[in-house]
C-alpha cells in the first residue's frame, strides 16, 4: 500500500466529531470533485473505502448518494454520485451554491467550528490530495482545476499557521507543502497522527543513521529504539505547542522540551549534559514522560469532545 493510501485510510478510520464537521467534509468532496453543480455531483476514486466514506459523510449531512464500481477488477474505479433531483437540490442549498457565479468560491459560513476546517482539509485530501513516500522525498499536495477555490483554501490554511504554496501544472492548480514540519502538522490537522509520527520517526532515524556513518565506533543496534522514543517526544512537544499548553507548563518541563528539540538525536544520558545545571538521566526521563502524558491527555480530550 502506498503512503498516500495509508494516510487516507487513517483519515477514514477517524470519526467526525459533529454533524457540522460531516457537512464540511462533504463540502470538500463537492469542491474537489470532477463535476459539481445543478447537474449533481460526481467524484471518481481508485479506493472503494473513500467512495463508501463519502456516501456515509453525505448521509450524515442529510444528502443521499450512491457508489458505483466501474471497470475490470485489475483497474477498477469507484464513483460516488449525487444525482437524484431532490438530493441535488438539497445539496446545492446546503452548500450555498450560486449558479450565477462563474467560479466556485469557499463559503465561510459552512465552517461552524475549528474542527470543521480540519474536516474540510481531510475531505479535500481524500478527494484531491496525495503525499509522496517520505523515504523518497517530502511532498504533500492538493490538486484542483478550480483556481479561486484553491486560493480560498490556501487562505484558510494560512490563517491557521500553515505556509502553503501554489503553482499551475498542466492547467490545474496545485497547493503543496515541501517542508517536513509543515507536512507533519498538516497530517495531524487532518487526523492522520500516526502518519505524522511515522515521518518524525523516519527523520530522527535518518539523523541517527548519518551520525552512525560518520562515527565508526557508533553502536547502531540501539538507533531504531532511541529514534522512535525521540520522535514520540517531539510529537508530544509539537502537540502541546499547537494547543497553547506548552507555555503554561512549569519551567522545568518547558526547559526539557526546549533541550529535546535542540538535540533531537541525543540519548537521555548525553541530553542531560546540555542542561545549565546537573540533572540525572532518571530525572530527565521523568520530565520527558510527563510531557508525553500531558500531550496524550490533550489528544484524548480532543477525540472525546
Amino acid at each position: 500500500m502506498s503512503f498516500s493510501k495509508q494516510v487516507k485510510r487513517e483519515i477514514i478510520a477517524a470519526e467526525l466529531p459533529q454533524k457540522c464537521c460531516a457537512r464540511a467534509a462533504a463540502y470538500a468532496a463537492a469542491c474537489f470533485s470532477a463535476s459539481y453543480g445543478p447537474g449533481g455531483l460526481c467524484l471518481t476514486t481508485e479506493m472503494s473505502a473513500v467512495a463508501q466514506y463519502l456516501k456515509k459523510v453525505f448521509a450524515r449531512a442529510g444528502i443521499q448518494g450512491r457508489v458505483y464500481a466501474k471497470g475490470a477488477e485489475q483497474s477498477r474505479m469507484y464513483e460516488f454520485t449525487v444525482a437524484e433531483p431532490q438530493q441535488v437540490k438539497r445539496m446545492l442549498e446546503m452548500f450555498f451554491f450560486n449558479a450565477g457565479s462563474p467560479c466556485l468560491r469557499l463559503k465561510k459560513e459552512l465552517f461552524c467550528c475549528e474542527k470543521c476546517v480540519s474536516a474540510f482539509a481531510a475531505g479535500a485530501f481524500l478527494c484531491g490530495g496525495t503525499i509522496t513516500d517520505p523515504q523518497k522525498e517530502y511532498n504533500l499536495e492538493f490538486l484542483s482545476a478550480r483556481h479561486l477555490m484553491l486560493d480560498d483554501f490556501s487562505a484558510l490554511l494560512t490563517a491557521r499557521g500553515f505556509v502553503p504554496r501554489t503553482i499551475l501544472r498542466k492547467g490545474s492548480g496545485v497547493l503543496y507543502f515541501k517542508a517536513s514540519e509543515q507536512i507533519e502538522d498538516m497530517l495531524t490537522f487532518m487526523g492522520a497522527q500516526s502518519a505524522a509520527l511515522e515521518i518524525m520517526n523516519l527523520k530522527v532515524y535518518k539523523d541517527f543513521r548519518n551520525k552512525a556513518n560518520r562515527l565508526t565506533n557508533c553502536e547502531t543496534a540501539n538507533i531504531g529504539k532511541t529514534a522512535s522514543a525521540s520522535a514520540q517526544t517531539l510529537y508530544a512537544i509539537q502537540l502541546l505547542r499547537r494547543r497553547g499548553a506548552l507555555a503554561a507548563l512549569p519551567e522545568a518541563l518547558q526547559q526539557a522540551a526546549a533541550v529535546r528539540e535542540a538535540y533531537p538525536t541525543e540519548p537521555l544520558k548525553e541530553l542531560a549534559a546540555h542542561f545549565p545545571y546537573p540533572i540525572s538521566k532518571s530525572g530527565l526521563s521523568h520530565r520527558i514522560k510527563k510531557l508525553e502524558a500531558l500531550a496524550a491527555e490533550l489528544e484524548e480530550t480532543s477525540h472525546d469532545s
